[in-house]
């Protein structure tokens, strides 16, 4: 995948800025853990010794979730969190049900990384689901495609912004 194919992710404000400063804390760390595999090192025989280990597995980890964080923000799409209910997109609490399902079911169209913690279910408006169901209003019924190619219906009966 090129970076030309990557899909824009949607955050708030509050959201873009608290992972921008995941990622400076982050970067501004990566003296404190090559220190620690510094001083690990200097304990001698480096197959058994287990600091130097979780150092360098630590630092593998930093170093991914860094990389995680810049591509999120290089393709982040900032905007601000939904006030008025009543339509879905980014940042509502939806309630749908699907064609041939009695049970309602109740998700936030947004990003992981906008929704820390809780509960709630996340589906990406840039899924299927929350392509076909971004701009209709409560009580319309929208078609869109599975994965396997088959269409489904559903209906959206609730649309609220997300209070975090």
């Amino acid at each position: 995948m090129t970076e030309t194919d990557v899909a824009e992710t949607w955050l708030t404000q509050d959201a873009y800025d608290r992972l921008q400063t995941e990622h400076d804390t982050l970067v501004a760390g990566r003296g404190d853990v090559s220190k620690m595999i510094e001083k690990a090192r200097e304990e001698g025989d480096l197959r058994e010794n287990g600091g130097y280990h979780a150092a360098k597995e630590e630092q593998g980890k930093q170093e991914a979730r860094i990389r995680q964080l810049e591509q999120l923000l290089r393709t982040a799409k900032v905007g601000e969190a939904p006030t008025s209910a009543g339509v879905a997109g980014p940042g509502m609490v939806v309630t749908v049900r699907f064609e041939g399902d009695d049970d309602p079911e109740r998700f936030l169209l947004g990003s992981r990384e906008d929704h820390v913690g809780g509960d709630l279910e996340i589906y990406s408006v840039a899924s299927p689901l929350g392509k076909a169901l971004t701009g209709v209003g409560v009580g319309e019924t929208v078609s869109y495609t599975l994965p396997n190619g088959r269409s489904m219906k559903v209906e959206l009966l609730d649309a609220a912004p997300f209070s975090g």
